[in-house]
């Protein structure tokens, strides 16, 4: 059973710059589809990022070009560099396996969420 924990949420201004990490539990990380997903209040689930079981890249509309994911295998740790955010970033960031996004299997689980607040 695969367990996540994110960190690295905070405030921050418009046209700043945060890095969530999320650490997985399982060695095995790698055979899931991993990634990053947002909810503000009032507001549906957002597929935000993800890798899937061959290393492919997918983004939101909303932060191509702005947001990049990332991992370190040997730390079996993922990232999401957020860059030039905005007050519509706001949201619970959750770390996600098989989340269901991006052509994601759907089996999801979730780390514990990690607030991000952008103010203009």
């Amino acid at each position: 059973q695969v367990q996540l924990m994110e960190s690295g949420g905070g405030s921050v201004q418009a046209g700043g710059s945060l890095k969530l990490s999320c650490t997985v539990s399982a060695s095995t990380y790698k055979d899931y589809c991993m990634g990053w997903l947002r909810q503000a209040p009032g507001k549906e689930r957002e597929g935000v990022a993800s890798f899937d079981n061959d290393g492919t890249e997918s983004y939101a509309d909303s932060v191509r070009g702005r947001f990049t994911i990332s991992r370190d295998n040997a730390k079996n740790t993922l990232y999401l560099q957020m860059n030039s955010l905005k007050p519509e970033d706001t949201a619970m960031y959750y770390c996600a396996a098989d989340f269901g996004f991006f052509g994601c299997p759907w089996e999801p689980r979730l780390g514990q969420g990690t607030q991000v607040t952008v103010s203009s």
